[in-house]
């Protein structure tokens, strides 16, 4: 029997606000459970303790842990976009309040790193042009939020 691996997101205190804002930002997400202290704590009885969602039908489990628990950029939630309106509408959305980085990484306000890539990146890295590849590569490493169009000149480019 195969076994499942869900991404388990541990916050200080934010994992309400970080689930709610996590499943407007996603189609195709909702929240499946939600599980408040008890008497026994850690934390004040009836104050949110977990939750378990998906975002665009992946499974996902947060929790408030305390603030002993936070988040390092070694972990990222890397979203495959088809299109530019896409890339464009979730950097705009998860980088509000966190911090925009090169490479089409973010940093959200709850601490929590993404990657939000186009599919055309993998697409024209992959060429069998190494000179190709090398100037989307180049072309890449220049931007912060990944611009389809600026790897395609460069991939077109002589």
């Amino acid at each position: 029997m195969p076994k499942k691996i869900t991404t388990f997101l541990t916050f200080d205190d934010r994992a309400e606000e970080a689930v709610a804002f996590y499943t407007s930002v996603f189609d195709d997400s909702r929240i499946l459970s939600t599980n408040r202290y008890g008497e026994a704590g850690p934390a004040p009885a009836g104050t949110f303790m977990s939750a378990t969602f998906e975002l665009a039908g992946q499974e996902f489990m947060a929790l408030n842990g305390g603030p002993s628990f936070s988040f390092a950029q070694g972990i990222s939630l890397f979203v495959d976009c088809e299109t530019q309106e896409e890339v464009d509408e979730l950097w705009e959305r998860l980088s509000e309040g966190g911090e925009k980085q090169p490479c089409g990484w973010l940093k959200d306000k709850f601490g929590v790193s993404w990657q939000i890539i186009p599919r055309a990146l993998g697409q024209l890295l992959d060429d069998d042009d190494p000179e190709k590849a090398r100037r989307v590569m180049e072309a890449m490493l220049g931007m912060s939020k990944i611009e389809i169009e600026g790897l395609r000149r460069a991939y077109e480019s002589a």
